[in-house]
C-alpha cells in the first residue's frame, strides 16, 4: 500500500485535534464541522458512540496535499459494516479538510442520508 504523509497516519492512530488546522472542516456523515473546536467534539463523539474495529483496505495519493484512505469498519452501529473512503487535503503539514463517505457514495457521486 501507498506509504502515508506523517498526519494520515497519525490521524489514523490518535485521531487528535491537534492533526487540524485551526479552521480545518470535517464532513462526516452528512455534517460539515468547521474549525478546530467542532472537529474536536465530532472527535469524541465518534469515538465514544459505537464500539469497532477499522482495517485499512486501500490508500492513494492524488498529489502531495491530496490523499485517499479506504477502510473497512466492523462493529455495533447500524448496519454493522461499511467501506469508508475518508479524502484528505493537507495543508502546511496538517488536515486541512477531511470528507469521509462509504465507498459506493465515493464512487458514485452518490450522497448517503444523514
Amino acid at each position: 500500500m501507498t506509504e502515508l504523509p506523517a498526519v494520515v497516519t497519525a490521524y489514523a492512530t490518535h485521531r487528535s485535534p491537534d492533526l487540524f488546522t485551526p479552521d480545518a472542516s470535517v464532513t462526516d456523515e452528512g455534517r460539515t464541522h468547521t474549525g478546530r473546536t467542532e472537529v474536536a467534539a465530532w472527535l469524541e463523539r465518534s469515538s465514544s458512540e459505537w464500539t469497532y474495529t477499522t482495517e485499512r483496505t486501500g490508500s492513494a495519493r492524488l498529489d502531495d496535499d491530496h490523499w485517499t484512505v479506504t477502510e473497512h469498519l466492523e462493529g455495533d452501529f447500524p448496519g454493522g459494516v461499511v467501506d469508508l473512503v475518508h479524502r484528505f487535503s493537507l495543508r502546511d503539514g496538517l488536515i486541512g479538510q477531511l470528507v469521509i463517505e462509504p465507498v459506493v457514495a465515493h464512487v458514485t457521486g452518490e450522497t448517503a442520508a444523514p
